[in-house]
């Protein structure tokens, strides 16, 4: 029997009629399987919001992690180079030296006098010493030189374009300069003296070797400074190789 056009016309408006769930599944959806329409774009919004923070974060921790490895190589007490960023420099220093011939000597540099600037007047007053030396050395180098201190109150320095007879002379001067610093503390003028060694850097050398002539000749010249006193003005300094 064929439906009347108005009972199709109903079929067809039931079948695109939604029924609405009962009361108790809009209350309790879980129970019934129905899930509640979702709003996609601000659940989007939200997950961009927190990339854009963990990005943040990212970037925040990166930038502390590169501060942090620059100041590892920076002694606390003078602002200088420490010896861990002293020996990264020198090892640069000798390759360069070995690729392209350049000329450079490794100072070693210690203090006469430090210990009873400790005892008498506290350590407080042993790193203003420390400062006023390492300003010192910054102020008599250039700016393409090296200049660390390598721990308690020994300095290195890495000076560049100079032979062993500029060497000597320059450790020379350095000497003296450390000599005539004037350095005061709690109204009280404070002296200490220094001990020079140097190594020429050459194409085979390797850090250690040449750390350790430039220690050698430091030794030396202490022993020299306490048997003798100070060499007159202009009278080469030799290097101990």
């Amino acid at each position: 029997m064929k439906e009347s056009p108005a009972k199709a016309k109903v079929v067809r408006a039931l079948a695109r009629t939604r029924v609405a769930p009962p009361r108790a599944a809009r209350d309790d959806p879980d129970q019934y399987g129905v899930q509640p329409a979702r709003n996609v774009p601000s659940e989007l919004a939200v997950l961009l919001g927190e990339v854009q923070r963990l990005q943040g974060e990212l970037a925040a921790t990166r930038a502390k992690m590169k501060e942090l490895e620059a100041t590892a190589d920076i002694d606390a007490v003078t602002g200088i180079f420490n010896r861990r960023g002293f020996e990264r420099e020198l090892t640069r220093s000798l390759s360069y030296v070995k690729r392209y011939g350049t000329r450079a000597a490794l100072f070693y540099i210690d203090l006469d006098g430090f210990k009873p600037v400790n005892d008498q007047h506290g350590h407080a007053a042993g790193d203003a010493v420390l400062r006023a030396i390492a300003a010192m050395l910054t102020r008599n180098v250039r700016a393409s030189d090296t200049v660390a201190r390598l721990g308690g109150d020994e300095f290195g320095l890495i000076l560049w374009n100079l032979n062993e007879g500029d060497a000597a002379a320059k450790a020379w001067a350095l000497e003296a300069a450390v000599g005539e610093a004037e350095m005061e503390w709690a109204g009280q003028a404070l002296a200490v003296g220094a001990s020079i060694g140097f190594a020429m850097l050459g194409p085979a050398d390797e850090m250690a070797g040449v750390m350790a002539k430039a220690d050698q000749a430091m030794y030396a010249r202490k022993a020299e400074r306490k048997g003798t006193g100070y060499r007159p003005v202009g009278e080469p300094l030799t290097s101990r190789q």
